[in-house]
């Protein structure tokens, strides 16, 4: 299957890692077989969609990369004590101050190399009985029969063995409170990393316990000095879970795949174009802040017609009407069961619409009617003034009456 997966990659193109924010964007659109096959495959989707014409926006800047950086490298220095000081803070405050945690060396060769190191290093720490702090650890994560390697910003092993999740973000929290889209981002990425744990927690005997409480550590009111909050997201790995669970295997996309079928980007645009569309999409308004080929397929719902670009509650409402066209042809009485509930609501919108339209003519024509009866009667009135009678003045008293 590595062997198929780099022919669709191109042979002489390297993989693109998965990390948790596609994960996350992954499991939030669990239908969509393109964006799985080509991250299993681990294609550049940036690349991809410049060379389909389809450039997007979509990732971080470089300043918000080295403002990001710049923050967690202080929040990390000191062998991580002011990091360790927020973790006993805000999800262990029973415990014993972190004085003197461990640090332990996770350099390895490869990521699986890092990844042995990582749960050898957890192994260690959980029976040590003391704080350690792992500094960017690498986890593995088998997303739809592909391995995903993860590297979360840090994992605290607390005295009693338990294990937490460390989100270092640099949006700012201000006066206590954060961007709640953003804040729930971080709480998805999040979740994705606590799943890779509890896989590596189940190879052990007795099974530590991964804490579904995790610590987000951002910017204090635009300062560089962290705060720390402790985030819930029991809610968002249930989530995450379920819908990594329902993923289609790569291997199913894949052998329905046309013979020859490749993804590298210096193919012709035609070939390229042809082997996107040979995999069906899922395109939702929400992708275009979450993958990199959303402009490509927004193009391609808007020439279809298709109303999931109008959003996936609306899509859900419409049943098994597809597209635009379907749905206004069932609005008009042209088309479909009218024994189906979308189909009757659509029909019933149809005719309040059209009944307020008429109302609104109606309306606009008697104001109309009116208005042009008293521009007639100002018209008579001004002659009158103007010339009197036999054209002599008139007074005011005159007019008046």
């Amino acid at each position: 299957m590595r062997h198929r997966l780099a022919e669709l990659r191109g042979p002489d193109v390297p993989a693109k890692a998965l990390d948790a924010r596609a994960l996350a964007a992954l499991a939030a659109n669990p239908g969509c077989a393109r964006r799985a096959i080509l991250d299993g495959a681990g294609v550049d989707k940036a690349r991809l969609a410049s060379a389909l014409g389809a450039p997007s926006g979509f990732g971080q800047s470089q300043f918000a990369l080295t403002r990001g950086n710049a923050f967690e490298a202080r929040v990390k220095a000191d062998g991580g004590a002011e990091l360790l000081r927020l973790v006993h803070a805000r999800l262990d405050p029973g415990a014993e101050p972190p004085a003197g945690a461990a640090v332990p060396d996770l350099s390895a060769h490869g990521p699986e190399g890092r990844t042995a190191r990582t749960a050898l290093a957890l192994r260690e720490a959980t029976g040590a009985g003391g704080w350690t702090l792992l500094d960017h650890p690498m986890l593995a994560l088998d997303v739809a029969g592909s391995l995903a390697f993860l590297e979360p910003d840090a994992v605290v092993v607390h005295p009693d063995g338990g294990w937490s999740v460390v989100e270092i973000k640099s949006f700012p929290t201000v006066d206590g409170a954060a961007d709640p889209a953003k804040v729930g981002a971080a709480a998805r990425q999040a979740a994705v990393y606590v799943l890779a744990l509890e896989q590596v927690a189940a190879r052990l005997d007795p099974v530590p316990e991964v804490r579904h409480r995790v610590l987000l550590v951002c910017p204090k009111d635009f300062s560089n000095l962290p705060a720390g909050s402790a985030v819930d997201i029991r809610k968002q790995r249930a989530v995450t879970a379920r819908q990594l669970a329902r993923l289609t295997r790569i291997e199913e996309i894949a052998d329905a795949l046309p013979e020859g079928t490749c993804f590298a980007p210096d193919r012709p645009a035609e070939e390229l174009t042809a082997a996107v569309e040979a995999v069906p999409a899922a395109y939702a308004p929400e992708c275009l802040s979450a993958c990199e080929l959303a402009f490509h397929c927004r193009e391609r719902a808007r020439s279809a017609g298709a109303v999931t670009r109008l959003g996936r509650p609306l899509r859900a409402e419409l049943g098994g009407l597809s597209t635009v066209a379907e749905v206004l042809s069932a609005a008009r009485g042209a088309s479909g069961d009218p024994a189906d509930p979308a189909v009757a609501a659509l029909r019933r919108a149809a005719a309040l619409r059209a009944e307020a339209l008429r109302e609104a003519g109606e309306r606009a024509a008697c104001e109309q009617a009116a208005g042009g009866s008293a521009v007639g009667a100002s018209a008579v009135g001004a002659s009158a003034v103007s010339s009197g009678s036999g054209g002599s003045p008139v007074n005011a008293g005159e007019v008046t009456a």
